[in-house]
């Protein structure tokens, strides 16, 4: 039987092997250009929808609250205020015509995920399109989880803004609330926008444990962004490019993790099939088209 501490260290092997040799840096970019082009729309959607369902100033008072503890460092206050003020005044046309660029992020994230599994997957057809249909139900989910995280501003940030063990307090619920909000949006993610079909406990494990990562990672940016730099030094004095080029950075991070654990969710549930099986060695199929060869499609962690 194997000792705690090592089957930890053989699933992070595993989880890695998939990148191996498949430039895992090329289809992060790759993933953030797509996110680049999606990120304002989809939030912009998310507060739109959250407004509909909880009202507009309802939105608004509860987003203040992390406005007004957000750094104005490099204008981070002044850019949430925006996009919220921006969310909420959409009209429903304009939200029909933010819905083609929200939903890119999703062929981004399929096309991604193929390039991860061994052997990846062929492109088929309508790749792109399947992505962006698959991602619609987190589009629809999206104001359950803004408002779930919305709600717990009030008391977060008056814990953060008191400092000391309070303020400490006040970050680990912040902490907690991106987490369990990202939780359901990376199982889905893993498990059906992705070509493969890892197991649902595989997929919640390491999603989970993805999401706490991420959640990390953003609270990462907040402090970034607090941070007396001068982004525009290595591009002339233009502060706004330095900016952009800093999210556009940090939005790549975000992608190697998400990829990262997209590739340990299905190096997990391969184990967990083997086990279940008896020693079987069996690949993960990704869902091919009716017509299909499916045995030249399959995916092997």
């Amino acid at each position: 039987m194997e000792s705690g501490w090592r089957w930890p260290r053989r699933l992070a092997r595993a989880a890695l092997r998939p990148v191996r040799g498949r430039d895992l840096a090329l289809h992060a970019a790759a993933i953030t250009f797509y996110g680049a082009v999606a990120v304002v729309p989809v939030a912009l959607l998310a507060v739109w929808a959250t407004g509909l369902v909880a009202g507009a100033d309802r939105v608004r008072r509860l987003a203040g609250h992390a406005i007004e503890t957000l750094p104005d460092q490099i204008g981070a206050d002044r850019a949430a205020a925006a996009l919220i003020d921006a969310g909420l005044g959409l009209t429903p046309l304009f939200a029909l015509a933010a819905l083609l660029p929200a939903s890119l992020y999703g062929e981004g994230l399929r096309r991604a995920f193929g390039s991860v599994a061994r052997p990846a997957p062929p492109a088929g057809r309508l790749i792109g399109w399947r992505g962006r249909l698959l991602l619609l139900p987190v589009l629809a989910a999206a104001p359950a989880l803004l408002l779930s995280v919305l709600l717990t501003l009030p008391l977060t940030t008056g814990l953060v803004g008191e400092g000391g063990w309070a303020g400490g307090l006040g970050v680990v619920r912040s902490f907690l609330a991106v987490w369990l909000g990202l939780t359901p949006v990376l199982v889905w993610v893993f498990r059906v926008v992705g070509p493969a079909r890892p197991d649902w406990a595989s997929t919640a494990v390491v999603g989970s444990f993805t999401a706490a990562n991420l959640s990390g990672f953003l609270h990462g940016f907040v402090l970034f962004c607090s941070l007396p730099l001068d982004l525009g030094v290595p591009f002339g004095g233009f502060d706004g490019i330095g900016a952009v080029v800093a999210v556009l950075l940090w939005l790549y991070l975000f992608h190697v993790i998400v990829l990262t654990g997209y590739s340990a969710t299905l190096a997990g549930s391969a184990r967990w099939v083997r086990r279940a099986t008896g020693g079987a060695d069996r690949p993960i199929a990704p869902v091919v088209p009716a017509g299909r060869n499916r045995d030249r499609e399959r995916i092997v962690c």
